[in-house]
């Protein structure tokens, strides 16, 4: 049915231009304290007065006396002693070498230079005495062992992530990152980026020195490839400790243009109920608080020549919806989108109709979709067998929506007796907050764990530049403070539920110490005890020792992110990490001065020949 013009179509053009899911709340309240990039999250991270409040809804704090257990940072022989002295003499050097910005540049052609003059064997040598050994654990699941026990005994955990990468030239990969990041229904008048035709992809964001890794298949052999090196991965955690994670990602998993196509038909979806929400006043709440009347909803949509009974699909599916639906409710009609094609439609303002959601969603993507989960299943279930957690990676945002879905999937079946698969949230965008508190909500109703990682971000740059280059809204937050101020927030309420239920867990992710320090307050406040093992936090190896290992001897779970894998395969992991961590290594003056300071102590004592006993 074609639209008059009794304002529907104003609607409709409003919906083209209605802005991201994000937390309507006051401006958040910080005070400048230092700026710290946060390796841990691979990306930019900021410092924090932490000054984030509770949401009163949710319960208060409870003091307790039985979590008095505090940290020092400041103790160098206890954050280095599972180091000897060349260890620390490395660090110094490797962090000196990467805050140079003409070797971060042209680290791939230095490299490669090296191999040439050096020959393979003694490039190997003199990469395993540097960068590699510090950054990376060893070369298979064998020659990391000795490492992820060292650490172990020094309080300190794994999440294994085997970092073998395709190392192929820039212009091949921009080639195959624009292949694989536009969709089939780039045309559509509703787009994963908020506008129409925005969905195309400059070659720009094909760059692997600046954008991380995504995955790239040529077939569905290849993604089986993938599962198998996922496999030897958690094999190889669950062979080295007792409570280890592996990192997963779904890319690896299912072609990145399936899940663009997804993702883009998930944002359209969530655009729809912002925008019906609007029509209903409810525009101002945050995304929970938004409800919409289904009597409003069934007669706007037949208005727009909508068919299908939205009251009677809803009637009985919630007895406390008293005639209204929240955002999970309207969710929950993509679970059951073969049963209601009627319902699944949403606003083409070119034709001046609405359209079927998943008219682009063919066969073949409903066949992606199995796979992908038959794969990710086959991982779970070998992780349970190991006693291994797996962590799903965040990726980009025209891939996010599509992950985050796949994910609560399995989270919906393997988090029902502990917490197995871990999301990943990245703080830096708008819309995090909403993100984290819908999952919370959705795990309560349906009676899983929910098991989160929060990070700050890892594509900040590519996200913008991608942003200002088509013409939508940048989905990233507008400064450090803001992100700062959004990763306390989501902490903050993730703790908050732990608190009240003891069935979330979280993991954070970060190399910023106020945020270490904000966390330990908070869970002090909460009388929340390491020993429940529910709040993780995680720092990547080679990084941060000062935080680590004083967390791990203090007795909480903390865990460094291990890449692994043979020297010759993981140079792309290494040039990747160089140009990932840049801000961050410019940024750790005071790492450096507390190893000088350590190494200072160990020539005044006599202990410079220093060895760890474990």
């Amino acid at each position: 049915m074609a639209l008059t013009r009794s304002g529907a179509d104003i609607h409709l053009r409003r919906l083209l231009s209605t802005r991201r899911l994000r937390s309507t709340s006051a401006s958040p309240a910080t005070t400048g304290t230092e700026r710290q990039d946060d390796g841990g999250s691979r990306g930019g991270a900021w410092g924090s007065s932490g000054r984030t409040q509770p949401h009163g809804h949710r319960g208060t704090d409870t003091a307790s006396t039985t979590n008095e257990i505090s940290v020092d940072f400041e103790q160098t022989q206890e954050a280095y002693k599972s180091k000897d002295s060349l260890e620390l003499l490395r660090s110094l050097v490797v962090f000196k070498l990467c805050s140079y910005d003409f070797l971060v540049d042209k680290n791939k052609e230095i490299m490669d230079l090296g191999k040439k003059v050096l020959g393979q064997k003694a490039f190997n040598q003199f990469m395993k005495m540097t960068f590699y050994g510090q950054f990376v654990a060893g070369e298979d699941h064998r020659t990391i062992k000795p490492l992820i026990q060292k650490n172990r005994a020094f309080g300190v955990g794994s999440v294994l992530d085997y970092s073998v990468e395709e190392d192929i030239s820039e212009e091949t990969a921009e080639q195959k990152e624009t292949d694989s990041c536009v969709s089939s229904a780039e045309n559509e008048s509703i787009g994963v980026s908020h506008g129409e035709g925005k969905q195309k992809v400059h070659k720009q964001f094909g760059d692997r020195a600046s954008a991380a890794r995504t995955y790239f298949h040529s077939d569905e052999a290849k993604c089986d490839r993938h599962m198998e090196t996922f496999i030897k991965c958690i094999k190889a955690s669950g062979g080295t400790s007792a409570d280890g994670f592996a990192a997963i990602k779904l890319t690896a998993l299912g072609r990145p243009q399936f899940l663009l196509q997804f993702s883009e038909v998930l944002a359209k979806w969530q655009r729809f109920f912002t925008f019906l929400a609007a029509q209903q006043g409810k525009d101002g709440a945050e995304t929970l608080g938004q409800r919409l009347e289904l009597a409003q909803l069934q007669e706007f949509v037949a208005k727009l020549g909508g068919r299908g009974d939205f009251r009677g699909w809803f009637t009985g599916k919630s007895e406390e919806s008293a005639g209204c639906i929240d955002v999970l409710d309207w969710n929950s009609l993509i679970d059951d989108r073969t049963k209601i094609p009627d319902l699944l439609v949403v606003p083409n303002t070119e034709l001046g109709e609405l359209e079927p959601l998943l008219k682009k969603f063919t066969e073949e993507d409903e066949e992606q979709m199995k796979r992908v989960l038959q794969r990710v299943d086959v991982l779970a279930k070998l992780a349970q067998e190991n006693g291994v957690r797996l962590m799903v990676d965040a990726e980009q945002t025209y891939f996010q929506p599509a992950i985050s879905r796949l994910t609560l999937e399995m989270q919906r079946i393997y988090n029902r007796e502990k917490p197995v698969i871990f999301n990943t949230y990245q703080c830096y965008l708008k819309d995090a907050y909403d993100n984290v508190t819908m999952d919370v909500e959705l795990s309560r109703r349906e009676g899983w764990r929910f098991a989160a990682k929060l990070v700050r971000g890892a594509y900040m740059y590519q996200e913008r530049d991608r942003a200002e280059e088509f013409g939508y809204e940048d989905p990233i937050n507008p400064d450090y403070e803001t992100t700062n101020w959004m990763y306390h927030r989501c902490l903050d309420y993730v703790l908050e539920e732990i608190a009240l239920n003891r069935n979330a867990n979280v993991m954070v992710a970060s190399h910023n110490q106020d945020t270490v320090k904000h966390t330990l307050t908070r869970m002090k406040r909460l009388g929340l005890l390491p020993t429940e093992n529910k709040v993780f936090f995680g720092q990547l190896l080679g990084m941060c020792d000062q935080i680590s290992f004083p967390l791990g001897q203090a007795g909480f779970p903390v865990y460094k992110y291990v890449p692994y894998g043979p020297v010759n395969e993981v140079m792309p992991y290494l040039s990747r990490r160089a140009q990932e961590n840049r801000g961050f290594m410019k940024g750790v003056q005071k790492e450096r001065e507390l190893l000088w300071k350590e190494l200072k102590r160990r020539l005044a004592t006599g202990d410079f020949l220093y060895r760890p006993v474990y």
